[in-house]
């Protein structure tokens, strides 16, 4: 260790280490705009000089180590001075407004800003005209101060060298060769040299708060309902490294399969790759791992010792199946009661197999019942005092949102009229259908799409759908409505129906049109009716597809809200001690992967009423640094998304096959590395910034 003095007070400071780095250890603050902790000492912009006994003139702190009995001074009035002055000449050719809370920003208060500036106006440098119509980030010449962190992050750190100096002296600013487009210069938006930006010149095109700034920066992990680790399983299977990338998926769910086939991927909608040209594949790539999984998880698989705990599981539906697996995984012994013959709740009754095929489904299952889940099939759940008397010490209440809902219309109680969810039903568990001849569903989400999908593949003459708001507006994922209108079904927008007429052999449907409004609770435009725009449309069968709703068995005494629903906190806990609940029959018809996650918040609150930590995920693979290297490649920004290969319509229509092929080992390989890998912005360390000044 070497014995040092900064400002009068002696510090013992490992060897190696610069006066700069020494005193930031000690926290004591030395101005600096061309340091980063990330990057070699440089030495350029000169703020950072100090005065050292028994040395010449005035020395960079960045740059200068520390030797036994140094004694240093970092802020004497020579210094004080002199900073002001570098400051004056950074201001000199700079925009009067400072970037806000910039580093630059911050600096120059600290050493005087008003003292350095009395009365000077700028005077903008010449510079070349770039495009401001990039993507991801702005690039603002004019506030920078040539700091070269940007560039030596760029090439030496990431290895791409999409920018650089250019020119010399005077004329030297920050750029791409020939002043091309960053997309043309190989920058892959990792964001790096925003981040270590110290004035502004470049930055995020929108702003955020420190509170937003992960969320921000990883949209994707942060976007999925589940929580998955999106960034960190894209770059496992960029490296090739395919099972590690399914197991982390693994740590936090327990349907990674299903979900590859089903998932709406909203990480998909904030993917920023979106923002270069095209999102990455997400959902493909995790069915794509999801298929290549040689199970070796199961030897790590952590089961605690028995509790000597029971919980019973009142619907096999994902949101029941995933608190079952992870309460299991906890030691307490789990079984799950299920009305129907077979596991998966709407995965199995409601999505038809062309989008989930059942073998799929069946060995996820099974999973959960491998490691000791006990399943009970063909047992409704009729009263929670009966499974308290049972013995049970908690009891998860999985019911869904099982009940179409019905437009309250004149004529709608004909038999010719069906509801969506039991036409699903009926097709799915025991496959029966009473889809014949010219077929109109109501509705715009998805079980209206799946019911038009699956009337055509059962032999409707013609199939369309009634929707009273536009394509923008339709709930349904857009590449089911795309699917959907290629296999053949027509959607009539901005059509309402508001009478059934019963004829002998059809079935008339009064219909009106209309117009959109002003946005409603749901954020969407308000349908409208347009007076004196009735028109009839002629069919043989009617769906209605247009809403769900619980239904809680009369002996299952719980606090319902004014929906309908179960009551209960974020944890799921019900009113009621030691019952819980989540998934659609709480907050209303949702997604798979929002019935997982709230199976999973549940578990861990199950698990810490029944007095564990509920602590309940397990790390299959350990955090590891990742390479900050990226490396160059040509015209990065303009790879092309790659999609999924689709069965041909005529054979898709033939059955109930899979529609969606995985994808093959090139593609996946290809299409991971079109990942920004955003995450690595997160690394980047942050730099000293000026204390506070007492007011």
């Amino acid at each position: 260790m070497k014995h040092i003095t900064i400002d009068d007070q002696e510090f013992l400071v490992e060897p190696g280490k610069t006066v700069l780095e020494a005193a930031i250890d000690a926290g004591i603050y030395i101005p600096n705009l061309c340091y980063h902790p990330d990057l070699p000492p440089l030495g350029a912009c000169r703020l950072c000089l100090v005065e050292i006994e028994g040395m010449r003139g005035l020395l960079p702190a960045c740059t200068t180590y520390v030797i036994e009995g140094m004694v240093i001074r970092t802020n004497t009035p020579q210094l004080q001075e002199f900073r002001k002055n570098i400051v004056w000449f950074l201001l000199s050719d700079h925009p009067k407004e400072l970037a806000e809370s910039s580093q630059f920003q911050k600096v120059a208060e600290w050493v005087g800003i008003k003292d350095a500036l009395p009365g000077h106006v700028s005077q903008p440098r010449k510079l070349p005209e770039i495009s401001q119509d990039e993507p991801v980030y702005v690039r603002d010449l004019e506030r920078c101060i040539l700091c070269e962190r940007c560039v030596r992050m760029c090439q030496e750190v990431r290895g791409i060298g999409a920018i650089g100096l250019m020119n010399r002296g005077i004329k030297t600013y920050v750029g791409t060769p020939t002043d091309v487009p960053v997309k043309d210069s190989g920058c892959k938006f990792c964001e790096a040299c925003v981040e270590v930006c110290p004035s502004g010149a470049l930055r995020d095109k929108e702003s955020f708060t420190e509170e937003e700034r992960e969320a921000f920066i990883l949209p994707c992990t942060n976007t999925c309902p589940a929580g998955i680790d999106v960034a960190r399983y894209v770059r496992l299977i960029a490296e090739g490294r395919y099972q590690d990338a399914i197991e982390v998926i693994r740590e936090t769910v327990p349907f990674p399969y299903s979900l590859g086939c089903v998932c709406p991927h909203p990480c998909e909608e904030e993917c920023r790759r979106g923002e270069v040209n095209e999102a990455i594949s997400i959902r493909a790539l995790k069915k794509f791992v999801a298929q290549r999984d040689t199970g070796r998880w199961r030897e790590k698989l952590r089961i605690l010792p028995d509790t000597g705990k029971k919980v019973a599981i009142v619907g096999a539906g994902p949101a029941g199946l995933t608190a079952a697996w992870f309460i299991r995984k906890q030691g307490h012994a789990v079984t799950v009661f299920e009305a129907l013959s077979k596991g998966g709740g709407t995965m199995r009754a409601g999505i038809p197999e062309y989008r989930l095929p059942r073998e799929v489904l069946d060995q996820e299952i099974k999973d959960i019942a491998d490691i000791g889940v006990e399943f009970r099939y063909n047992t409704k759940v009729e009263s929670l005092d009966n499974l308290f008397q049972q013995g049970f010490d908690a009891i998860f209440l999985g019911l869904g949102a099982t009940r179409g809902t019905t437009m309250r219309i004149p004529g709608e109680e004909d038999a010719r009229v069906l509801d969506g969810l039991s036409v699903l039903w009926d097709l799915n568990l025991e496959g029966k259908s009473d889809l014949k001849g010219r077929i109109a569903v109501v509705g715009g989400g998805n079980v209206a799409i799946d019911v038009a999908r699956c009337a055509l593949r059962v032999g409707a003459e013609q199939v369309s759908m009634l929707y009273r708001r536009t394509r923008q507006e339709m709930p349904a994922s857009p590449e089911e409505i795309e699917a959907a209108l290629n296999e053949g079904v027509k959607i009539d927008y901005l059509v309402n129906p508001i009478r059934v007429i019963a004829e002998n052999n059809c079935l008339k449907v009064e219909c009106i049109r209309m117009e959109l409004g002003e946005p409603d609770a749901s954020g969407r435009r308000r349908p409208i009716p347009v007076e004196g725009s009735e028109f009839l449309v002629e069919v043989d069968r009617l769906v209605m597809a247009i809403g769900q709703k619980a239904v809680i068995p009369e002996g299952i005494d719980i606090t319902l809200d004014k929906r309908g629903y179960i009551q209960a906190d974020e944890s799921g806990a019900c009113p009621r001690a030691g019952v819980f609940t989540g998934g659609d029959v709480m907050k209303g018809p949702a997604t798979v992967i929002e019935a997982i996650q709230a199976g999973r918040v549940a578990a861990s609150a199950i698990d810490k009423y029944l007095g564990g930590t509920g602590e309940i995920l397990q790390r299959f693979i350990p955090e590891e640094p990742e390479n900050p290297w990226l490396g160059r490649d040509e015209r990065f920004a303009y790879w092309q998304r790659l999609h999924e290969q689709e069965m041909p319509v005529a054979e898709r229509l033939q059955g109930f096959d899979e529609v969606e092929q995985v994808f093959d080992e090139q593609m996946a390989l290809e299409e991971a590395k079109r990942c920004l890998r955003c995450q690595l912005r997160l690394t980047i360390s942050k730099v000293p910034m000026p204390p506070e000044k007492a007011a």
